[in-house]
C-alpha cells in the first residue's frame, strides 16, 4: 500500500465502467468525499482520474475504495496500459453475438419495406432476444443499478430501463395472445438497441485509442537498454539501471537513451518528435543530448545528467498527461447539464407515456414512445465533447513540438490580442557577439585584442565568450592572466605581461580616469545603431589610458522578422520588452519588423518589472500571451492571460508557463495560437451537436416520430460521430 506524503500531490487512476458525462460527476463527488482529497477531476475520455491530496492518511487503497463504492471498476496501471495496447478488433466479440442474434430479429423488419409481411414465430423471438438482453446487457443493468442505489442516474439506466420495458412489453403481449393469433412483438427492438449501443461503445473505444496515439508514440521513443561503459568494458543493461555520471555509447541509427552530454564524438541528431525539428541537428562535443532522439551516422560517448522523470522526455509526456487530464472552463457548463440530464429525460419518458394515453393510445404505444425516448437520449456525446477534443488537439501539438500545460491555456490562447515577447534569446540569438573593434591610436588591434582575451579567460558572462571567440577567430593565441578580480557591476582587472589591465563598462573607466573625449564620434555612431559597448584600459604611471573600444551585438533569431510578421496578419499587437536603452532597443525592434513609433517597443525595463509592463497591457479586459525564456519571464509568464516559454530557455520558465515551444522558434506561437483556435473550434462543434441532437431527438421521439431502433441506432451514432470529428484534428500541421 502507497502512503501519499504530507505535501500537496496528485494521484492517477484509471477507472473502468464509466459511460457518460452522469458518470463523471458521480466518481468526482464520491472521490471529493474522501477526507484529505483536495479536488478529484475524472475524464471520460481517458476513463481516469486525477486526484489532488494533501493529507498522510489518504491512500491509494482508499481511492480506488472509494471509485469501487460508487459503482465503478478502479484499474490498475497495467489494465489501462493494455486497455490502450489493444488490437482494433479487442473487445468486439460480444458486437458480433449481438449482430448474429440481431439479425434474424430484423428480418421482418426490412422484409415489410418489400411489402413481404412474415414474422417469426414469438418463441423464436424470445429466444434470439433474452441472452442479448439479460447477458450482453448485463452490463447496463449492473451500471444502471449502482446508479439508482446512488441516487442519480447516466446513460446505462437510461438503456436498461428502456430495453426492458419493450423486453416485458413484448412478453406480456405473447403470453396474453388470444391463441392462433400472432401478435406484433417488440423484442426486435429492445436486442437491436442494445447491440447498436455495444456497437457504439466499441467504435468509441477504438477512437479514443487513437486519441492517445501521441502519449504511446512518446512512451516509445525511449529505448529499454543503453551501452553502458563499465569496468569491464561496453555492456548493455536496462535503462532503468542507469546513473546519472554513468558513460553510454549510443551507435549509429540507434535512439539516445537518456539525456546528457556529447563527450566524445560528432553526429547528426533527428529531434522531430520531440521539438518537431524536421532536419538533422549537427551535435559536436560538449553539445547537449536528449533521450528519445535518434542518433546519425556518427558513434559517440556521452555521459548521463537526467535518468528516469527528470529527462526532457519524461517532462514532455507529463505534460501533455497532465493538459489531457484537465477539464477545460467551457466542461463545466457540460458538468452542471449532466447532473441534471438523465433525471430530466426519465422526467420527460414518463409525461410522453402519459400523454399518450390520455391521448387515447393505447398503453402499447404509449410505452413504445416512451421506451425511444430514452434510448435516443445520450449524455455519453455531451461528457465526450470536450475531452476528446483536447486530447486530439494537446496531442498533435506535441508532435510539433507545442507542449500545452493545460487545458485553460489552450482555450484562452486563440482569444489573444495582444503578445509581447522578451527580446534577448527570444526574439534574438542571444548569444551577443564582438560586431566592432576600435583600438586606441598607437596599438596594434590584435594585441590589445589577445589582451582582453586574456583578461576575460576566466569568465561565463556572455560578452566575455564573446571577446574570446572573436579572438580565437583570428588566430590568437590565449595568454595567461594574473591577478584576476572582478569589480561586481562594472568589470575586471587583471595583470597581463606586465600590464594592469582595466576591462569594463564606458562609466566605470571614465570614473576612474579614461579620458572622455577618447573614441567620441565612434561611440554616438554605434549606441545609435543599438551596439552594447564596452573598453579595455591600461593603469599606468600617467593614469588610466584607453587601449580598445568593443561594441557588442545580437542577432535576430532566424525566421523572426518573419513570424512577426505573420502574428500582425492575424490582427495581432505586437510588443517587444527589453532592458536595453531606448537606441538599442528600437535599432533591434526595426530589424525584426517592429514599429517603435507604433508603441510596439518598451525598453529600459528591469527584469522585476516585466510582469507590470504585462499587466498594463493587459488594461481594458485585453487578452495578452507572453512569450519569454529566462528565470526573469517567469513572472511575467505567470501574470500574462497566456504564457508561453522557449522550450531552450529555463526551467522556471516552462514551468510558469501554460504552453511550451520546445524549439526557440518565434513561428510556433501563431502555431500554438492556431491549434488553440482549432481545437476550441472542434469542442464547440462537437457541442453543438451534442446539445441539437438531444434538443431535437428527444421531443420528435416523444411525439412519436422514431421508433426505439432507429432512436438507439442515432444514439449510437452521436458518441462516434463526436469523437471523428475531434479526431480530424490529428490532420492539423503548423503553417511554413
Amino acid at each position: 500500500m502507497t502512503q501519499i506524503k504530507n505535501e500537496p500531490q496528485s494521484i492517477d487512476i484509471g477507472i473502468g465502467g464509466m459511460t457518460c458525462a452522469s458518470c463523471v460527476s458521480r466518481v468526482e463527488k464520491a472521490l471529493n468525499k474522501v477526507p484529505g482529497v483536495t479536488s478529484a477531476t475524472v475524464n471520460l475520455a481517458t476513463e481516469s482520474a486525477r486526484i489532488s491530496v494533501q493529507s498522510d492518511e489518504v491512500t491509494d487503497a482508499r481511492l480506488r475504495r472509494a471509485i469501487r463504492d460508487a459503482g465503478y471498476e478502479p484499474l490498475t496501471p497495467q489494465a489501462v496500459q493494455a486497455a490502450e495496447n489493444g488490437s482494433t478488433w479487442s473487445g468486439f466479440m460480444p458486437v458480433a453475438f449481438g449482430l448474429l442474434l440481431s439479425a434474424p430479429l430484423v428480418l421482418p423488419m426490412l422484409g415489410s419495406l418489400w411489402g413481404q409481411h412474415w414474422m417469426l414465430p414469438p418463441w423464436l423471438q424470445f429466444a434470439l432476444a433474452t441472452p442479448v438482453q439479460f447477458i450482453l446487457g448485463a452490463r447496463f443493468y449492473k451500471a444502471g443499478w449502482h446508479a439508482l442505489k446512488a441516487f442519480t442516474g447516466n446513460m446505462d439506466l437510461l438503456v436498461a430501463l428502456g430495453t426492458t420495458a419493450g423486453w416485458l412489453l413484448s412478453v406480456w403481449l405473447w403470453l396474453t395472445a388470444h391463441p392462433g393469433h400472432a401478435p406484433h412483438l417488440y423484442f426486435e427492438g429492445s436486442a437491436v438497441v442494445i447491440t447498436l449501443v455495444l456497437l457504439g461503445k466499441w467504435l468509441e473505444a477504438r477512437a479514443k485509442r487513437q486519441t492517445t496515439e501521441a502519449i504511446r508514440a512518446l512512451h516509445a521513443l525511449r529505448p529499454d537498454k543503453a551501452h553502458w561503459i563499465s569496468e569491464d568494458g561496453e555492456v548493455d543493461v536496462p535503462v532503468d539501471e542507469i546513473l546519472v555520471g554513468d558513460l553510454i555509447v549510443v551507435r549509429p541509427g540507434e535512439r539516445i537513451p537518456l539525456d546528457g552530454q556529447l563527450v566524445e564524438g560528432q553526429t547528426q541528431v533527428d529531434e522531430a518528435m520531440l521539438t518537431g525539428e524536421p532536419l538533422p541537428v549537427s551535435k559536436a562535443m560538449g553539445a547537449q543530448l536528449t533521450g528519445g532522439s535518434i542518433n546519425g551516422d556518427g558513434r559517440v560517448l556521452m555521459r548521463v545528467q537526467a535518468v528516469g522523470h527528470e529527462t526532457v522526455l519524461s517532462h514532455i509526456i507529463r505534460l501533455v498527461e497532465d493538459a489531457q487530464a484537465a477539464k477545460a472552463p467551457i466542461q463545466r457548463l457540460v458538468d452542471k447539464v449532466a447532473e441534471i440530464f438523465v433525471p430530466v429525460v426519465l422526467v420527460v419518458a414518463l409525461i410522453t407515456l402519459a400523454v399518450w394515453m390520455f391521448m387515447g393510445a393505447s398503453f402499447e404505444n404509449a410505452l413504445i414512445h416512451a421506451v425511444a425516448v430514452l434510448v435516443i437520449a445520450c449524455p455519453c456525446a455531451l461528457g465526450l465533447a470536450t475531452p476528446v477534443a483536447i486530447m486530439a488537439g494537446t496531442g498533435v501539438a506535441a508532435q510539433h513540438g507545442i507542449l500545452i500545460k493545460d487545458a485553460q491555456a489552450l482555450e484562452i490562447a486563440h482569444q489573444v490580442q495582444t503578445v509581447a515577447f522578451d527580446k534577448t534569446g527570444t526574439l534574438t540569438v542571444g548569444q551577443p557577439r564582438l560586431t566592432h573593434q576600435v583600438p586606441a591610436p598607437g596599438h596594434d588591434g590584435q594585441t590589445v585584442l589577445a589582451w582582453a582575451a586574456a583578461v576575460q579567460s576566466g569568465s561565463e558572462h556572455p560578452l566575455a565568450r564573446a571577446v574570446l571567440s572573436a579572438a580565437l577567430a583570428q588566430g590568437q593565441s590565449l595568454m595567461s592572466a594574473q591577478e584576476v578580480s572582478a569589480v561586481p557591476g562594472k568589470g575586471v582587472q587583471a595583470t597581463v605581461d606586465g600590464h594592469h589591465l582595466m576591462l569594463g563598462s564606458l562609466r566605470w573607466l571614465q570614473q576612474e580616469g579614461l579620458d572622455s573625449a577618447l573614441w567620441a564620434d565612434e561611440i554616438k555612431s554605434l549606441q545609435a545603431v543599438g551596439a552594447t559597448l564596452s573598453a579595455l584600459a591600461e593603469r599606468g604611471p600617467a593614469g588610466v589610458q584607453g587601449l580598445l573600444l568593443m561594441a557588442f551585438g545580437d542577432e535576430p533569431k532566424p525566421g523572426a522578422a518573419q513570424a512577426l510578421a505573420a502574428l500582425r496578419e492575424r490582427g495581432l499587437k505586437l510588443v517587444m520588452i527589453s532592458g536595453d536603452n531606448q537606441a538599442a532597443a528600437e535599432a533591434m525592434a526595426r530589424r525584426l519588423g517592429l514599429r517603435p513609433e507604433a508603441g510596439e517597443v518598451l525598453a529600459d525595463v528591469l527584469p522585476g518589472d516585466k510582469s507590470a509592463q504585462v499587466q498594463k497591457l493587459r488594461e481594458g479586459g485585453r487578452i495578452v500571451a507572453m512569450v519569454g525564456d529566462g528565470v526573469n519571464d517567469a513572472p511575467a509568464l505567470a501574470a500574462a492571460d497566456v504564457g508561453l516559454a522557449m522550450g531552450n530557455g529555463t526551467d522556471v520558465a516552462m514551468h510558469a508557463a501554460g504552453i511550451t515551444l520546445m524549439r526557440g522558434d518565434v513561428a510556433l506561437v501563431g502555431a500554438a495560437l492556431d491549434i488553440s483556435a482549432r481545437t476550441v473550434a472542434k469542442i464547440q462543434q462537437n457541442l453543438f451537436w451534442a446539445f441539437a441532437y438531444n434538443v431535437a431527438g428527444i421531443p420528435l421521439a416523444a411525439m412519436g416520430y422514431l421508433n426505439p431502433v432507429i432512436a438507439g441506432g442515432a444514439m449510437a451514432l452521436s458518441s462516434v460521430s463526436v469523437m471523428g470529428n475531434a479526431l480530424l484534428l490529428k490532420r492539423w500541421k503548423p503553417k511554413d
